[in-house]
């Protein structure tokens, strides 16, 4: 049974609904493993909570949005 752990930001229940069906309506058709075989889950982690070269996250989207 295939699991599939998805770790994101902050997602509205409309987002996660369609992350969770796409993701595995492609994992299935590359896998040739029918869909209901799929676990997903989606853990959402604050902005504060990782980071890309050196900076959180909330920091960069900050940094981005004042650039813009």
């Amino acid at each position: 049974m295939p699991y599939i752990k998805i770790e994101s930001g902050k997602l509205t229940d409309e987002q996660k609904t369609l992350l969770i069906k796409r993701v595995t309506e492609v994992s299935a058709e590359i896998m040739h493993i029918p869909q209901e075989f799929f676990t997903t889950t989606i853990t959402e982690l604050p902005d504060t909570n990782f980071g890309i070269g050196g900076k959180t996250i909330d920091i960069i989207k900050s940094e981005y949005k004042r650039n813009r």
